[in-house]
């Protein structure tokens, strides 16, 4: 049934989410729009960076400090190399899979080339690392899932999409491909799959070692 799993990376190759968000909420209160570690979570999950500054910028009704984005990025980039692990299960489920795989993230491609390679994935995806700044618009759309599908010569209801946020499973079923939304990274708070599945989910997994027999059942 699948020519192509893509993978989404934040919360669900890497466990990036909970240090991200906590990240940002940090930072973002010290610069006068306050937000919890869950409310970045909440809102922003799965977004490219310049859509979450964006919306902060639009709900406040004013600008961040300028190099705000540069900022985020240099905090994040140091708290990643003193923290992030891989999430438990992907080297084993990567070397099960016999079907072609790629990475499509709303991250930038500085970002997926460090945090990959923090944790030793990032030669097991390469080339096939796809983000948001090869389109021009990010998740819910769907035109990331759509670049990598045709950059892999995969045809879109023929790829499976892993994906752990509301954003890109929207962005996943309006490429017309197939999605199991993750719901076992740390960031997950109680209720997640709920959330995943509402947002159009085909099914839900907590344990990514299940990821390989779940695809045998699904094709």
């Amino acid at each position: 049934m699948f020519d192509l799993v893509i993978f989404d990376c934040d919360g669900v190759l890497l466990e990036s989410e909970i240090l991200s968000c906590s990240t940002d909420a940090i930072e973002l209160t010290k610069a006068g729009f306050p937000y919890t570690t869950e409310e970045v979570c909440e809102q922003f999950l799965g977004k490219s960076l310049a859509s979450m500054l964006a919306t902060i910028e639009a709900d406040h009704g004013k600008p961040l400090p300028e190099g705000f984005s540069d900022h985020l990025k240099r905090c994040n980039k140091v708290r990643f190399e003193d923290e992030l692990v891989a999430v438990d299960g992907v080297e084993q489920v990567l070397d099960a899979l016999t079907h072609p795989f790629c990475v499509a993230s709303s991250s930038d491609v500085a970002r997926l080339d460090h945090s990959l390679g923090l944790v030793g994935l990032h030669s097991r995806f390469a080339p096939h690392i796809y983000s948001a700044d090869h389109v021009e618009r990010s998740k819910p759309a769907p035109d990331l899932f759509l670049h990598a599908a045709s950059n892999m010569g995969a045809v879109p209801d023929r790829c499976l999409v892993i994906e752990d946020s509301p954003a890109g499973v929207a962005a996943g079923r309006a490429a017309g491909m197939t999605v199991l939304g993750f719901h076992g990274g740390a960031h997950c708070p109680l209720g997640h799959g709920d959330r995943l599945k509402q947002a159009g989910t085909h099914r839900n997994f907590d344990r990514m070692l299940d990821l390989p027999a779940l695809i045998g059942v699904l094709g």
